[in-house]
């Protein structure tokens, strides 16, 4: 012993440290196992990460760290060692690690600021694919503190010679929107956005769509703010959409106000060749655009079923070749569409017909349509098709078969039709399934209440049904029928006297109901027989407190018939028929139709209600049209370009972009001011008129000639410009060698100074752009048009020239070279 400590002993075999020796050993646990653990492991794997040599190794590894996170165990805290393994060539590798990131960033956000110094060099890097990825993952990371470290790589990825860092730029505008509302703002982003619509590119301008679609859904506009140049511009370039792009440039088309029915005809030549496509989502898209202009032209009615006749084709047979759940969407948008339009599809009626492989609402949908299809013509054909359905197993596609036979017989004016419809469903009555005996029933009490001549085809039936009609629904049908054709029935006072008889053993309050009603106007029509009885049946029904509605419909009946027997009579006694081409109340749903159609190829239309019934309203996004614009003045006569010339200038400065300031929108027609810059703008950026003005009004006068090409002062309009480099062919087209790349400024004053005029210009990701024009002072007076598109790698200038009189273009090749003479090499 030393200083008092207790003497160490060691314990016996078998008994833990500290332990009793005569305690039982712990059990055997999971967790005494003498393995480290995963997280140890991978770990491990993960240190010798930079060592290892085969790139197969090493994704191994990653894709296990990911593996394990997928499972919802907790590897972040391998996050230093995964910081560590982004730092390689290979994008996959770097695809999980950027995902590992963006995982932990929220739940752990002292780790993730360790990498943004990594992802901020990786938005720098030569690969455009590795600057997209990164931008996405910073992005990603949606933290607060991360927004002073997101803005500046956001708006240098804008301007990215690469699409896919652009369109990833903007995304990563959203993003930023919703982290940080404010900052957002103060980057004015809106305005970026506007301007990159016309971005070479058209992915990126399908993201910018609907970015400022979500940014501004909250807006006065309801949406992305939107005029002629913009829509015109959009549908002039909707071929080289994707199919994602493509219905997102039709969702603006419904928001848009043409300004006369000749624009409106020209959209609707443009979204046609959509209707060939096999994306359901951009058919619906294109018709609902179609419809929406068809609403605001004169004759909106005829025009509405013209529309629907052009859909119809691409519709139907779209619709025959997809899967269930997308047939069943392009049905519920069909049978609105047969609705506006009736008789347009009548001709498709096979199509409708069930598949035994179809799904039970796939097959309900078309029981529902079906009786809309049917007419003088085809209605017999139809008819023997849906009494195949009525034996099915299905009892609910049963029922339908008959109430879709009923609303045949309804709708026909066709006598003929109707007597065989009433005779199938007479026979039907005597069946042995209840279900369809029951429909039967009451599908015969609509069809008699359109068609009260065919009583008699039912009056001999009904006495028997009564009795052998199990469902409440049945048997009261039959009893309307007996008290309404009373006097067509011998038996019929017989037949309910047993019911009343039995009055105690109902339980089913419709047919008590459907009992009080018939026996009253059983009264009324053959009173001798009935008045006994009617008073134990009224006795009855008021001292009866189970249904409220039984008890006080039973007292009125009482005091009617004590006040007056004949105004009993005029009140309850009488019977109305509903012509055949009316509908009844509980179909006629006009109102919810007319709803309907505004919110087409939406949930609204599947759930057969508005959305503000099912979105609450912070969720909503309101539809606002845009105010009418004004018409462009008609064109005069002169040559008009090809737009769809991809070659065109309207194609090349369609993708420029302006160093004019853009506000949140293109500027309108109205907002222009004439003879300005801006006019020029709007035009020369596909957002235009592509209509061909008059000629252009030149000024005469002239300056001081200081090279071999005297050149003169002049001004010219967009339009003007457009007519001449449409009218005129290519005179020359050289490329020319440049040692550095000069700025858009510098160029336009150099050439300035010789009387080279620019009407625009613009930075493009890739190229410098100027569309410039001059004109000679002497001789004929040759107006020159140039295009001048300076590479920015390798560093070259395009030159295209277009003139009338040729004969001094290779001077004026000369004035250029030598205005430019510091930047060419």
């Amino acid at each position: 012993m030393t200083n008092g400590a207790p003497p160490h002993h060691n314990p016996p075999p078998g008994v833990p440290p500290g332990g009793n020796p005569g305690a039982a050993p712990p059990p055997d646990s999971y967790f005494t196992e003498t393995r480290k653990g995963e997280v140890n492991e991978l770990r491990q794997l993960l240190r010798t990460f930079s060592s290892e040599r085969d790139p197969n190794r090493k994704r191994d590894i990653i894709k296990k760290v990911i593996a394990y996170m997928t499972l919802g165990i907790d590897v972040s805290r391998l996050f230093t060692e995964m910081m560590l393994a982004i730092e390689t060539r290979d994008l996959v590798i770097k695809k999980m690690v950027y995902l590992f990131l963006c995982n932990y960033a929220t739940t752990h956000p002292e780790l993730a600021q360790m990498c943004t110094n990594t992802l901020q060099k990786d938005c720098g890097n030569d690969d455009p694919m590795v600057r997209g990825l990164a931008l996405r993952a910073l992005c990603s990371l949606r933290l607060p503190q991360m927004v002073e470290y997101i803005s500046e790589p956001l708006r240098k990825s804008l301007t990215d010679n690469h699409a896919y860092v652009r369109k990833t730029g903007v995304m990563g505008i959203l993003k930023l929107y919703h982290l940080d509302t404010a900052a957002f703002e103060r980057c004015n982003f809106v305005d970026i956005l506007y301007d990159m619509l016309r971005d070479p590119d058209a992915s990126v301008v399908s993201n910018c769509i609907l970015v400022l679609g979500e940014i501004m859904s909250r807006g006065e506009n309801g949406g992305m703010a939107i005029n002629r140049p913009i829509i015109l511009h959009l549908l002039n370039r909707i071929h080289e959409f994707s199919e994602f792009g493509i219905v997102a440039v039709l969702d603006l088309v419904p928001r848009y106000t043409p300004a006369n029915e000749e624009e409106a005809y020209q959209m609707m030549n443009l979204l046609d060749p959509i209707l060939r496509t096999s994306n359901s989502a951009a058919v619906l898209g294109t018709i609902r655009a179609f419809l929406s202009l068809a609403e605001q032209m004169e004759d909106s009615e005829e025009m509405t079923k013209q529309v629907v006749m052009r859909v119809k084709a691409p519709l139907v047979t779209i619709t025959v070749s997809s899967i269930p759940e997308l047939t069943h969407c392009l049905l519920k948008n069909i049978d609105v569409l047969i609705d506006i339009a009736p008789g347009v599809f009548d001709d498709e009626y096979r199509q409708f017909y069930i598949r035994y492989t179809e799904p039970s609402h796939v097959k309900f949908l078309k029981l529902q349509i079906l009786p809309k299809l049917a007419n003088d013509v085809n209605s017999p054909e139809i008819v023997v098709e849906l009494a195949e359905y009525v034996d099915d197993v299905n009892t609910k596609l049963s029922r339908l078969a008959l109430r879709a036979l009923a609303r045949i017989a309804c709708r026909l004016s066709s006598q003929e039709a109707a007597e065989g419809i009433v005779l199938r469903l007479v026979e039907y009555l005597d069946d042995d399934s209840g279900h369809i005996s029951s429909e039967a029933a009451t599908s015969l009490s609509m069809v008699l209440r359109k068609h009260p001549h065919l009583k008699e085809l039912t009056a001999h039936r009904l006495p028997r049904a009564l009795r052998y009609i199990k469902e409440p629904s049945g048997k009261t049908a039959i009893l309307f029928l007996l008290g309404e054709y009373a006097d067509h029935v011998p038996g019929a006072p017989y037949a309910v006297e047993k019911l009343i008889d039995g009055y105690d053993n109902i339980s089913s309050p419709d047919v008590k109901r459907g009992l009080l009603h018939a026996t009253i106007k059983l009264f009324f029509k053959r009173p001798p027989e009935c008045q006994k009885m009617l008073g134990r049946l009224l006795k009855k029904a008021t001292e009866d407190v189970s249904n409220q509605d039984l008890h006080d419909r039973a007292l009125m009946y009482y005091r009617l018939l004590r006040a007056s027997p004949n105004l009993a009579e005029a009140v309850v006694g009488t019977s109305v028929t509903i012509p055949v081409g009316k509908a009844f109340c509980e179909d006629d749903d006009e109102v919810l139709r007319d709803e309907l159609m505004r919110e087409f190829n939406s949930l609204s239309i599947l759930y057969g209600k508005t959305q503000e019934n099912f979105i609450q309203e912070e969720y909503r996004v309101k539809f606002v049209r845009m105010a009418k614009e004004e018409a462009p003045h008609p064109p005069a006569q002169a040559p008009t370009a090809d737009l769809t010339n991809e070659t065109g200038i309207e194609s090349d400065m369609a993708a420029a972009s302006l160093s004019a300031p853009v506000g949140e929108a293109p500027p309108t027609s109205s907002q222009l001011p004439n003879s300005s810059q801006s006019e020029v703008v709007a035009d020369l950026l596909d957002f235009g008129d592509s209509a061909t003005p008059a000629p252009p009004a030149l000024d005469p006068s002239t300056v001081t000639p200081t090279t071999a090409l005297s050149l003169t002062a002049m001004t010219m309009t967009g339009d003007d410009y457009q007519t001449l480099w449409s009218a005129q062919p290519d005179l020359i087209n050289i490329t020319i060698p440049f040692s550095v790349l000069p700025s858009t400024s510098d160029v336009e004053s150099l050439l300035a100074e010789c009387q080279i005029m620019t009407m625009a210009s613009g930075e493009l990701p890739a190229e410098l752009k100027f569309f410039l024009y001059c004109r000679e002072s002497e001789g004929s007076g040759s107006v020159y048009l140039l295009q001048l598109a300076i590479q920015k790698s390798p560093v070259e200038m395009g030159l295209v020239m277009k003139t009338d009189h040729g004969e001094k273009a290779e001077q004026l090749v000369e004035v250029v070279k030598q205005a430019l003479k510091g930047y060419i090499m």
